[in-house]
């Protein structure tokens, strides 16, 4: 999972950015709420997370990245909406 952030209205200069909605162009709860509704039930992994508590890892792949909890807590939050 990726957010990017388009430069120009054609959608071909663009450029990665960090995972929340209001950073770049695109609508993760949008994009995690159609794979729900979908029923995907395969792996959901950010790409280029960070690295924290010190960790040692190839640079953008951290291990416990804040990223993943964020994807999961949307996961969760349009889970318990459906309940």
């Amino acid at each position: 999972m990726r957010n990017l952030r388009y430069n120009s209205l054609d959608e071909v200069d663009f450029e990665e950015a960090a995972h929340l909605s209001g950073d770049g162009s695109l609508d993760m709860y949008a994009i995690m709420k159609a794979l729900y509704d979908i029923g995907f039930d395969g792996p959901i992994r950010p790409d280029h997370g960070r690295t924290v508590w010190g960790e040692v890892c190839m640079p953008g792949y951290g291990l416990y990245d804040r990223a993943m909890g964020y994807l999961n807590g949307l996961w969760e939050a349009i889970d318990k909406g459906h309940r």
